[in-house]
């Protein structure tokens, strides 16, 4: 298997039925297998899945234990050379995963790489970030519902290596995955994604952001709704917690 694409889902069927249509002519590959966790739905997603899509692999978890624990339990059973997280709020081009594609094979050095992605206005949002200290969150708080780009656009205009990408969208080598292990479980929602970058170039591996390939994300952000929600809050103590392991605040 090339490529094994992971989508995790929570409560958001008709979400995730948008992105699996984008996917529908890369499904059609022999050497692409896809795989969707469902965090503990209640909308009857893996009924859905097993009636429309008998082809892909499911996991149904009985409870929502975060990003991170779902995202292993896909990528423990996934078989591909290459490990494509995605979220299910994606529309996306068959363009976009053959470029990926051809972009690690041609360089054998990136442990990771990403695409361009908009919202379904065509705006740019910001996936490939900085470190997401103190600053940088307090900044995207105050920004509210505008968009805030750590690195400049002439930068984002051109290939290039960002602290990390979003778990939007990571194009994954197998053999970087294996060497720095598994996603923290420690963090239920939050940087997950950025630890797991970290972790890649801390061994030695480069990531890239390839502007050239875009892939609509519709960014169905949980944190962004409710500031003192629950989620929020899971978010918060995330946030402590990868700080204090990588003992950097900002």
């Amino acid at each position: 298997m090339n490529i094994s694409i992971i989508i995790i889902t929570w409560n958001q069927l008709p979400v995730l039925q948008t992105s699996l249509t984008s996917l529908e002519e890369t499904m059609q590959r022999k050497d692409v297998e896809l795989i969707v966790v469902d965090n503990g739905s209640k909308d009857n997603t893996i009924e859905f899945l097993n009636t429309k899509y008998p082809e892909i692999k499911t996991i149904g978890l009985s409870e929502n234990k975060g990003v991170a624990f779902a995202r292993n339990r896909g990528l423990e059973i996934a078989t591909g050379k290459y490990l494509f997280i995605l979220d299910n709020d994606t529309v996306v081009s068959k363009e976009a995963i053959e470029g990926m594609e051809s972009f690690m094979d041609n360089h054998p050095e990136a442990g990771m790489c990403g695409v361009k992605l908009v919202d379904g206005n065509g705006n740019v949002q910001e996936s490939g970030r900085k470190y997401p200290g103190l600053k940088e969150k307090v900044a995207n708080i105050l920004k509210g519902k505008e968009y805030r780009y750590s690195y400049s656009e002439e930068t984002r205009s051109n290939v290039f290596e960002p602290v990390y990408l979003i778990g939007a969208c990571q194009f994954v080598r197998r053999e970087a995955y294996e060497q720095v292990g598994t996603i923290d479980e420690h963090i239920f929602y939050g940087p997950e994604d950025a630890d797991f970058c970290i972790r890649i170039k801390n061994a030695g591996w480069h990531i890239y952001y390839l502007p050239q390939y875009s892939i609509t994300h519709l960014c169905q952000r949980m944190t962004n709704k409710k500031l003192f929600s629950k989620m929020a809050l899971k978010h918060t103590l995330a946030l402590f917690y990868f700080y204090r392991k990588h003992k950097r605040f900002f």
